[in-house]
């Protein structure tokens, strides 16, 4: 499998990253909406980098996309960290939505009362549904809503009626993806535009992660007798089952790529999830180590310039 060739980081993003910053300063608490598949590769590794100890909710949104056992581990997970608080929601569950203002009144009660106002900022990536949560929040349509990712362009207030004062972000992702994995997710569950990858490398990771996790799911989807065992063989045997046939009997590999994505994303397959917070434990130390490498490459790479200057 190649890897994914991926466009991560537009002007625009780089603009919202750079107002977030500034009005960071301003902000008692941080709303950040992951998708509960994958809330590792989903979480913004800026806005840990740039919220030092403003507190943080951390809201699982497409809670009913994801496997709730693995959900339940990511909030244990995610809350061992000081100063957040997790939350899984779906906004087809306005109640569950709402609870994040009252999340914010617990971890602020000392904004609450007359003439103190709670002032938060809600970010997050691109098509985690981060604007369908603010216009539940107000009440009303604030927030263009979309299927495709980076509808959010500019930055906007609102108030809410709990009388929160909102702060609304682009949504953006960061300059290089270190983690493969997270890369693939990412575009897996549709954070990433479908013009901006090879689909079909995309559904053959799918592929493999489901075979391994979720082989059940598979067979009474595609009315498997037997399940495949490899992710070649899974694709063709969707292929057959669905009629995704060229001439000469040969599959239609990105026919069946849109079949499998589709059905992933629209929760056809079941509630599942991607990865799980130890699969991220393990991630964090590997991009730990190769950052740090690549620190000492630069590093080197400078002395040697150095060196062949002098030299001449």
């Amino acid at each position: 499998m190649s890897k994914a060739n991926i466009q991560w980081f537009p002007g625009h993003m780089h603009k919202a990253h750079k107002q977030i910053k500034e009005v960071l300063p301003q902000v008692d608490i941080i709303i950040e909406v992951v998708d509960a598949r994958i809330p590792y590769s989903s979480e913004n590794p800026l806005i840990a980098n740039i919220r030092e100890k403003t507190p943080c909710i951390k809201v699982l949104n497409k809670s009913d996309l994801a496997d709730p056992e693995v959900t339940a581990q990511w909030i244990t997970y995610l809350e061992q960290e000081q100063g957040i608080k997790a939350l899984a929601i779906t906004t087809s569950k306005p109640e569950q939505v709402h609870q994040i203002t009252k999340l914010c009144e617990q971890m602020l009660p000392n904004k609450l009362g007359k003439d103190k106002q709670i002032r938060a900022m809600i970010m997050g990536i691109p098509n985690v549904g981060k604007s369908t949560i603010i216009n539940i929040l107000a009440d009303r349509i604030i927030a263009k809503t979309g299927n495709e990712p980076a509808v959010t362009k500019q930055q906007q207030r609102i108030r809410l009626p709990s009388g929160i004062m909102l702060s609304d972000t682009p949504g953006f992702l960061w300059p290089k993806i270190e983690n493969a994995n997270s890369g693939y997710r990412l575009a897996v569950t549709g954070a990433i535009k479908d013009t901006a990858i090879e689909y079909e490398d995309i559904a053959y990771y799918a592929a493999e992660y489901l075979l391994a996790n979720y082989p059940d799911r598979l067979k009474e989807r595609y009315e498997f007798e037997t399940l495949p065992e490899s992710d070649h063989e899974l694709m063709e045997g969707i292929a057959l089952r669905r009629g995704c046939l060229r001439a000469g009997g040969h599959f239609d590999i990105y026919k069946v790529s849109t079949i499998l994505l589709n059905e992933l994303r629209s929760g056809a397959l079941g509630p599942l999830s991607i990865e799980t917070p130890e699969m991220a434990k393990v991630e964090k130390v590997a991009v730990a180590q190769l950052m740090a490498e690549q620190a000492e490459n630069k590093i080197e790479k400078k002395k040697s310039r150095k060196r062949n200057y002098k030299s001449r």
